[in-house]
């Protein structure tokens, strides 16, 4: 019995280092960039904190020179923190082993774009890029909730709706980073984006989901309905994901999780009916704490593909 109780305390010490430190490699200043329809933001990573973080608005209908150029210039302001890799998240599917952002549905001149030579040639540095979903996810693992886990999905729900995998520990992005693309997954008369982001409760209640959370935490009923009907669609995902995947945690980010508390009963309660019991029964469900998920993930991603791993001592 002594023995066991000494484990547990080990193991709670464990946890609570994980949960405290960052899982890094390196602690080299990186500089993260978040690329969005709407802004663009960017801070750098020195040891374990973000620092000098910066937003300016998308310039989203102008050519695609004119945005690589107001890239640059962002990332030129940062020249000072001697930072030795930038790392972007953006949305849309992305070759990675080229650099290349196929195609980015709220910046209509972003298609084809050459991103990753552009910024090399410029600054000189490695420069790494991937879907701000997975991003997000990585960043969770290295940063978050999620770092006492192997296997981690990460949902943001939004405007739309993403996810990204943690597999055995590592970022899976599959070819051309469309592994995870839920989203488009038929459910219903529709997709599950449809009836997992802000669209549902726009389409349902034409409301806006923050001014429904607002109703809802006063009581009202149409609110609380609206959420406890989209927390079974939600649930829905998740178990496609758990027939998917099986991972050990999921965690949930972007703005609709503030209003976790009015759809956890309705999404559990329809995650309870998956048919593998042993499987749902320990999934962890975590909602993101931090307050810079886009550029976490970002720097995440230098972290995850620039720094090699300690080399491992072989025993003769």
């Amino acid at each position: 019995m002594a023995g066991k109780k000494v484990q547990r305390k080990l193991s709670s010490a464990a946890v609570e280092l994980l949960n405290n430190k960052p899982m890094l490699k390196t602690e080299r200043p990186i500089l993260g960039l978040d690329i969005g329809g709407t802004n663009i933001k960017a801070g750098v990573l020195v040891g374990s904190e973000l620092v000098d973080i910066r937003m300016i608005e998308t310039p989203s209908q102008e050519s695609q020179e004119y945005i690589l150029e107001t890239i640059a210039d962002l990332i030129g302001t940062y020249l000072h923190h001697d930072f030795f890799a930038i790392g972007v998240g953006i949305p849309g599917l992305i070759d990675t082993d080229l650099g290349i952002v196929l195609n980015l549905e709220n910046i209509p001149s972003f298609k084809r774009v050459h991103l990753r030579e552009f910024l090399e040639l410029r600054f000189g540095k490695p420069v790494y890029i991937n879907n701000d979903a997975n991003c997000f996810a990585l960043g969770e693992y290295k940063f978050g909730a999620a770092k006492i886990y192997k296997h981690v999905v990460g949902i943001t729900l939004g405007t739309g709706l993403g996810a990204g995998i943690i597999a055995n520990g590592h970022l899976y992005c599959g070819f051309n980073c469309a592994a995870g693309e839920w989203c488009s997954a038929p459910y219903l008369d529709q997709d599950f984006e449809f009836y997992c982001s802000s669209k549902f409760f726009y389409a349902k209640y034409h409301a806006k989901a923050k001014s429904l959370s607002k109703r809802a935490k006063d009581g009202d009923k149409e609110a609380l309905r609206a959420y406890a009907e989209y927390g079974h669609h939600l649930g829905e995902l998740i178990k496609n994901i758990l027939y998917t995947l099986a991972p050990q945690a999921i965690v949930l980010g972007g703005s609709i999780r503030k209003a976790y508390p009015f759809f956890r009963e309705s999404m559990l309660a329809n995650i309870a009916t998956f048919k593998y019991p042993s499987v749902s029964a320990n999934l962890k469900i975590l909602i993101s704490e931090l307050d810079e998920t886009g550029i976490h993930g970002a720097v995440a991603l230098v972290d995850e593909y620039a720094v090699p791993a300690e080399p491992v001592e072989k025993s003769i």
